[in-house]
């Protein structure tokens, strides 16, 4: 199983020679990256599958993938976010009105980093980017927080992610480069399935569902985000009603199964917070232990590929922010720094 960490505000925008040192040092193989398509891409691309089209910026994500190359790790990329060009002027979490666009995207997404791209840079330097295998279609497709969720009071977000994660399995597939896996799914662990609540989300198995109806078929692995819903659970609870943490992830493994048969599983984000938090926080102590405890329970199951740990340095927005971090927003050690250094790899 492959050991990951997700915090893009300090990978694409931080120090990265801090940020991937310390990754070093916590022994991270994967490296989680959001490639948000409407910041590549802030207009029209006139050649959309070539990634040397003058309307794409990669450049954040070419650093990112260089300094996770020379620290022996390498990048997942989650493709996510509309520009507003391709949906109607309408904001980011709105699928495109043509999703060949987004097929487009991914195409020239995974032609950049096959390992095979030299950028056009006019340095006399000029390298190959390092490959990138792992690929995750949307974040959280269940939650509007990412995608929106309804039309005239009942859930659409099912359709719109078949044909998203359609077009983004295509996109990568079809550079034909071997060894690149695409991960659909990227479900949250709860929602109420209520379409006419004030913010409707979807339970993830109702959800896959759904999407199976919709025609989602293609997929590499199924991914899912575990976590726990109060700070009283343990990595081994059971949640009760329609919720999925790493307590009951077997039902939906049986889930998988049924709809599209023994894929891989990915947990592509995972984590708990410590204060300041007050509503989700558990004391250093704990933390440190459900490091182990979680990444234990993963690793013993012959389906799990693949954990990724959010984030590594707490927020200092603390009532919006996460505080999941193995460092403190001052940058100080927490207990489970360690631990996680030392998970079996």
């Amino acid at each position: 199983m492959l050991i990951g960490l997700q915090d893009d505000a300090m990978t694409l925008f931080g120090n990265p020679t801090f940020t991937f040192n310390t990754m070093k040092q916590l022994r991270v193989q994967v490296v989680r990256v959001n490639l948000n398509w409407n910041q590549v891409a802030k207009r029209r691309p006139a050649h959309p599958q070539d990634p040397a089209d003058p309307a794409y910026d990669w450049d954040v994500y070419d650093r990112a993938d260089r300094y996770a190359a020379q620290n022996g790790m390498q990048l997942l990329l989650t493709i996510l976010f509309t520009p507003s060009w391709a949906n109607g002027g309408h904001l980011r979490n709105v699928p495109p009105t043509n999703y060949t666009d987004l097929r487009n995207f991914a195409y020239a997404a995974a032609e950049r980093y096959s390992g095979h791209y030299i950028p056009n840079t006019d340095q006399f330097d000029e390298t190959y980017l390092p490959p990138v295998r792992y690929w995750l279609a949307w974040n959280e497709p269940s939650n509007p927080n990412w995608l929106k969720q309804t039309s005239g009071g009942r859930f659409v977000s099912p359709q719109y992610y078949a044909k998203i994660c359609t077009a983004i399995w295509q996109g990568v597939h079809f550079t034909n480069f071997a060894g690149e896996k695409v991960g659909c799914g990227a479900t949250g662990p709860r929602g109420n399935n209520q379409p006419r609540s004030s913010r409707p989300s979807m339970s993830p198995l109702a959800f896959m569902r759904a999407t199976k109806r919709a025609g989602l078929r293609n997929l590499d692995a199924y991914a899912h985000h575990p976590y726990y819903g109060k700070p009283s659970e343990t990595p081994k609870s059971k949640p009760g009603g329609s919720a999925i943490t790493l307590g009951n992830i077997n039902t939906l493994i049986a889930q998988v199964n049924k709809l599209w048969g023994k894929k891989r599983i990915w947990i592509t984000e995972y984590a708990w917070q410590t204060p300041p938090d007050r509503l989700f926080g558990v004391s250093y102590a704990r933390q440190a232990a459900y490091v182990r405890q979680s990444f234990g329970i993963a690793r013993a199951n012959p389906r799990i590929d693949l954990m990724v740990w959010f984030i590594l340095r707490d927020d200092t927005n603390i009532p919006v922010g996460w505080q999941s971090g193995f460092l403190t927003a001052a940058g100080k050690r927490k207990p489970a720094f360690s631990v996680f250094s030392r998970l079996p790899h």
